[in-house]
């Protein structure tokens, strides 16, 4: 699944709008609009708390290679 979807999917979920998303994260509204249309490019202490919010976090793994 896309960040951009997850993040749109999780915050319908606990009903959350994008504004107070933005307001809980301390982002501005655009960073959080643009993110969930997979525009922009934020970095990753933006998703970071985005996700936070959220109750998710970002788990770093090595790629499986063939």
């Amino acid at each position: 699944m896309v960040l951009s979807d997850t993040i749109k999917e999780r915050r319908a979920q606990l009903k959350i709008s994008q504004i107070d998303l933005a307001e809980m994260a301390g982002v501005s509204l655009a960073t959080v609009k643009d993110i969930e249309r997979g525009k922009g490019n934020p970095c990753l202490q933006t998703v970071e708390k985005i996700l936070a919010v959220l109750g998710m976090v970002v788990v770093y793994q090595l790629r499986q290679t063939i």
